[in-house]
């Protein structure tokens, strides 16, 4: 299979969806990988490294996606894909139908790495940049906090006699709990909030008497952000549009230079007041309470991510590559979890649900 690698063309997007030693992999598989010239670049990852993993090097990204029956990328495509050929990427379509609605036109076969599945139930593909995000968002709360980025001037951490700032976690899962950790790390005071009561005890384990637990309530959560000097929103519902678990009105009553970060931008966003925004202007003001809702937080540290990426997704490029799409699918239900788009159909049922649109289960594609 020929196997396309192309560069990134978000704001700010300095990732690449493969890693030369990826390539290597695939070339060794007896596949073909055409990179896009400096698709790596700024990752510390230039065109050579890929040549001696015995890829070869695209000039133009037109060129790249009509030669590529398998496009590898980070985050959305160019509207130049075909019918037939495989997307295989972070998608997160829900809040997205703009982009929707040109996968479903072009006829692509459109996998999605959020939506993959393990025999946990986790999403392992999704992971590494929740693991990514997760950490970063206490350092992007932290720095915000000062009041030279607009913030209320206080040190995360706090100082002997003077008390650390609190923060404030809605979700417990892969962000929530790798924000948890640094937060902890850096002596604030955290709570962290779950429907799942059995997480909630476990992190109670771990971290005991340093951090403060509560099951998520609609009350809980509005006392607990007006409390907060920096608030993470950490939820995910698989394939889904983010529920609004902080009303406006409530951003309105916090205090006045503190700090949201909203991970869960890329899937709509946990906070009523959230929009999207981008690392060359990642921030903005309602009601006195700064917003940071990059939706792409990993894409400011893109070497660790980018090699994290591969770790993760190369397995399946293998599989989509050596056996093609169907039969990959066919045989592993967790890869066919990643199916989203297929020939004009929408083969997730969260995806639907949120666009609006008919389900057709991918089951039903694969006959």
């Amino acid at each position: 299979m020929l196997i396309g690698v192309p560069k990134e063309i978000k704001s700010q997007e300095y990732r690449v969806g493969l890693t030369p030693a990826g390539a290597q992999e695939l070339v060794g598989r007896g596949h073909q990988v055409l990179v896009q010239t400096r698709a790596g670049a700024a990752v510390g990852l230039p065109d050579e490294a890929y040549v001696v993993a015995g890829a070869a090097i695209c000039n133009d990204a037109r060129d790249l996606y009509a030669r590529s029956e398998m496009i590898i990328k980070v985050k959305e495509p160019r509207a130049m894909l075909r019918p037939g050929q495989i997307l295989y990427a972070y998608l997160h379509l829900a809040p997205d139908r703009e982009q929707a609605d040109a996968l479903i036109a072009s006829g692509a076969v459109c996998v999605a790495y959020e939506t993959i599945t393990d025999p946990g139930g986790g999403l392992p593909l999704l992971a590494p940049m929740s693991e990514v995000a997760g950490r970063m968002s206490i350092q992007v709360a932290a720095a915000n906090l000062e009041k030279p980025h607009g913030g209320m001037g206080l040190l995360l951490a706090g100082v002997p006699g003077v008390a650390p700032g609190h923060v404030v976690i809605i979700g417990a899962g892969v962000v929530g709990t790798h924000a948890l950790q640094i937060a902890v790390g850096l002596g604030a005071r955290v709570t962290i909030l779950d429907r799942n009561v059995e997480r909630l005890r476990q992190l109670d384990l771990i971290f005991g008497n340093r951090i403060t637990t509560l099951s998520s309530s609609a009350h809980a959560i509005e006392r607990s952000v007006l409390s907060a000097d920096a608030v993470i929103g950490a939820v995910l519902i698989p394939g889904a549009a983010a529920p609004r678990l902080v009303t406006r009105d409530t951003i309105g009553r916090m205090k006045k230079g503190a700090v949201v970060v909203d991970v869960a931008v890329d899937q709509g966003g946990c906070f009523e007041t959230s929009r999207a925004t981008t690392h060359a202007q990642p921030t903005y003001v309602v009601d006195g309470v700064i917003h940071y809702c990059v939706a792409n937080m990993p894409g400011a540290v893109p070497r660790t991510s980018t090699f994290a990426l591969t770790n993760a997704t190369l397995g399946h490029a293998i599989a989509l590559a050596d056996k093609g799409w169907k039969r990959a699918m066919a045989d592993d239900a967790h890869l066919r979890a990643g199916l989203n788009v297929c020939e004009g159909h929408v083969t997730h049922d969260a995806v639907a649900t949120a666009l609006g649109r008919p389900y057709v289960p991918a089951s039903d594609v694969l006959r």
